[in-house]
C-alpha cells in the first residue's frame, strides 16, 4: 500500500523559447507519464524557486536557462475518494536559454523544441498548452 502525502509540494516549470519554438520534454514517471510538458519538477529543501528551475532544466535536458518572469501558478491535486494521491503547487516560469546541449536525461524520456504549427501532434495537456499559447502571443509569435 502506498503511503499518501501530507502536504502540498512545490513545484517549478519552465516555458523556455528558441526563436518560435518552445522546449517540451516526454515525461518519463507519474504523473503524466508518456506525456509532453514543459520542464520542471520538484523544489528541494533549502533551494530556491529560481534555482529548483535551473537544476530540473538541465537535469531534464542538458540545457542552462536564466528564470525571468512568472507566467502562472496552479495546483494539481489528484484525489482517490477522499484520499489526496497527490498535491502539487506549481509555479511556471518563462526561461531564457542561455547554453548547454538538448538531450533527454533524468526523468524525461524525450525532449524537444517544438514549432508553435507542431503543438498537437505533442498531445501536451490542455493546461500546459495554453500556458505555452499564450507565453507565444504575448511575444507576438503565431
Amino acid at each position: 500500500m502506498s503511503r499518501l502525502p501530507s502536504h502540498p509540494v512545490v513545484g517549478v516549470g519552465a516555458v523556455v523559447l528558441r526563436g518560435r519554438d518552445v522546449l517540451l520534454i516526454k515525461r518519463g514517471k507519474e504523473p503524466l507519464r508518456g506525456r509532453w510538458l514543459i520542464p520542471g519538477g520538484a523544489v528541494e529543501l533549502g533551494e530556491t524557486l529560481q534555482e529548483a528551475l535551473v537544476r530540473e532544466v538541465r537535469e531534464e535536458t542538458g540545457l542552462d536557462v536564466i528564470p525571468r518572469d512568472v507566467v502562472l501558478v496552479f495546483d494539481r491535486i489528484d484525489r482517490d475518494g477522499a484520499d489526496v494521491r497527490f498535491h502539487y503547487v506549481i509555479v511556471d516560469y518563462v526561461c531564457d536559454l542561455v547554453g548547454g546541449e538538448l538531450r533527454a536525461g533524468s526523468d524525461a524520456d524525450d525532449a524537444a523544441f517544438v514549432s508553435p504549427e507542431r503543438l498537437a501532434e505533442y498531445d501536451v495537456p490542455q493546461q500546459a498548452l495554453e500556458l505555452i499559447q499564450r507565453v507565444l502571443a504575448e511575444r507576438g509569435i503565431r
